[in-house]
Order: structure tokens, then sequence, then C-alpha cells
């Protein structure tokens, strides 16, 4: 889902009306061998059926917890704050503050995002986007948008697009992919993602992601999101938020 698009991914879904707290899982797999790299456990607060609240935990394909992600949407669904920390040393995020919005990453200090001519949109936002322009996209009229990249310190402009559909009537899913716009656009990786037809529900991911291998290089995967979110207890959120985390090396 970054952050980058992927972060973009990142993995998300949408909530049903009046419900508290719902569980997403996805399993991140390599492209190419289908290797099991890490799984995705998302925790989703919603307002009705608006989501205010995400908290992700990562864990190695043993079952360690290497790495959180907090996600705030009340000030803004589209580019909401975020922060990601990785036990094996590297964080990013983005928040507001006196007027401006900051992304960092790593250690370097934070760094206003310029003002944008496109919706600003960062990590889990962009499912929210997708959604709003869910009858554009879907009749086949490309969407801009400047995509918020902690790790570059700046946004950059993209372009989400229809790529069409699969599957038959009660099983059918809508493809899009979100390619840099311009000249970089021809080199840097797309990102593809795949949602139900009828439940505007995130199936698949494929694309580089947020999490760091173990040279600094974002992860590239395919992940999937087989079962709709379920309802679950409010307490499940504390206990992933008091998670120790630890060293691990997804996929090894």
């Amino acid at each position: 889902m970054t952050s980058h698009p992927a972060v973009l991914m990142l993995c998300l879904a949408a909530l049903p009306a009046q419900a508290s707290m719902l569980a997403l899982e996805g399993d991140a797999r390599d492209p190419d061998d289908g290797r099991l790299l890490y799984r995705e456990i998302h925790l989703i607060r919603g307002d009705g059926d608006r989501p205010t609240e995400r908290l992700v935990l990562y864990r190695c394909a043993n079952g360690v917890a290497f790495a959180r992600k907090r996600v705030d949407y009340r000030q803004s669904a589209l580019a909401p704050a975020f922060e990601l920390e990785d036990a094996r040393g590297y964080r990013e995020g983005l928040r507001r503050e006196g007027g401006r919005t900051l992304v960092w990453s790593g250690r370097d200090a934070p760094k206003p995002l310029a003002a944008t001519k496109t919706p600003l949109v960062a990590d889990a936002g962009f499912d929210e986007f997708l959604r709003q322009r869910w009858p554009q996209l879907t009749a086949g009229r490309p969407q801009p948008l400047s995509f918020a990249i902690p790790a570059f310190g700046r946004s950059l402009p993209f372009k989400v697009r229809s790529a069409g559909t699969r599957g038959s009537d009660g099983d059918r899913v809508h493809r899009f992919e979100l390619r840099l716009e311009g000249l970089l656009g021809v080199v840097a990786s797309s990102i593809r993602v795949e949602y139900g037809a009828d439940d505007q529900r995130l199936r698949r991911f494929i694309g580089p992601t947020n999490i760091r291998d173990a040279r600094g290089g974002q992860i590239e995967a395919r992940i999937d999101f087989p079962q709709a979110p379920r309802p679950v207890d409010a307490q499940r959120w504390q206990a992933a938020a008091a998670q120790p985390l630890a060293d691990c090396a997804p996929g090894g």
C-alpha cells in the first residue's frame, strides 16, 4: 500500500453501517513464486459507514510481530495522519501541525508538503479516494491525484484508471491501476488493485509496499484479502497496540 501508494496500500475494506470495530486479514506473498512474506491484521474503528481509525499489525510468516501502523482519518479521509513503526529501525508517517501537512521517514526531520492542484492522498486514504471516484473510474474516466510519499519528503502526481474486469456474475471484480504521471511512470512500478464489483471490497493488491527488505528497499508483494471484514471485540485493539515488536525477516 510507502508511504507510497502501497501503502496505499495498503489493504482496505468498507465499513458496514454502525460497526464499532472490524478485523481484516491479508497474506502478502512474493508475486513471482507465491512464497508467504508476511501477514497483515487490520483493525478498523468506524462511525457509521465512515472509518475513523485503523491499526495494522504486521507479522512474519513465523508469527512474530515486526511492525505496526496507526492511521487516523478524523481530519482527512483521503490523506489521513499515519505512523508506521518497524522494529528493524524504520519509521515513516504524516501528521498535521500548525496548518501544515508534514511527512517524515527514517531519521529525517519532518518536511511540509507543498500545496497540490489535485486531491492529496496518503496511505490508506487511497481506498477512500477510489470509492469516492468509483462511478467515474468504472465509466472509464481516469482520475488524477497527488500521493504523499514520506520517503521522498513530497507528493507525486499519479493517475488511477480502470484496468477492466474479471470473473463472472456474483464474483466479478473491477481492476484498477495506479501509475505515476510523466516520464517516471515509464520506469516506476505501478500498483494494481482488485475490488468486488458489488461490495467495493478490496480483494487483491499488487505492487510496492511500505514494508522494507533487509537492504532497505520496498518489498513488492501480492496481498490477498479473501475474507470480508468481521466484527471483533474492542479488546483486540488494545492487544494489538500493546503487542511487542521484534526483529524478523519477512519471507525468511
